[in-house]
């Protein structure tokens, strides 16, 4: 059984990675963010991916940074928690993302992450 507690706690989390992206906020990011994270896109018949030191680097030079509130709008469902896993959907008007966590000694982080750009 999940408690709202945790629901919660795993919400956060998605919300450093989304509004630390958009602030250009590296603390928050890396706070979201497992040192393994696998982000991928889909590119023609590859996958585009990204790691965790990326997310970080990029975050504290602002290259996420969205000032519009309706860009910054986003709707999170935690799709399913087991244990020590979780599913989360995101989406908003710029990304759609699925994303798996996991929740380590020091709380919930994101572990895999597959995006495409809004439509």
């Amino acid at each position: 059984m999940t408690t709202v507690d945790t629901r919660s706690a795993i919400i956060d989390t998605v919300r450093d990675y989304f509004e630390g992206w958009y602030d250009g906020d590296a603390a928050r990011m890396e706070r979201a963010l497992h040192p393994g994270l696998a982000k991928r896109s889909p590119e023609g018949e590859s996958l585009d991916e990204t790691p965790a030191a990326w997310m970080i680097d990029a975050t504290a030079h602002g290259r996420g940074k969205r000032d519009d509130p309706d860009e910054r709008k986003i709707e999170i469902a935690v799709v399913d928690v087991y244990d020590r896993i979780a599913t989360v959907t995101v989406r908003g008007p710029v990304y759609i993302e699925y994303l798996h966590l996991v929740h380590m000694e020091d709380g919930w982080r994101i572990v895999n992450a597959l995006w495409e750009p809004a439509p």
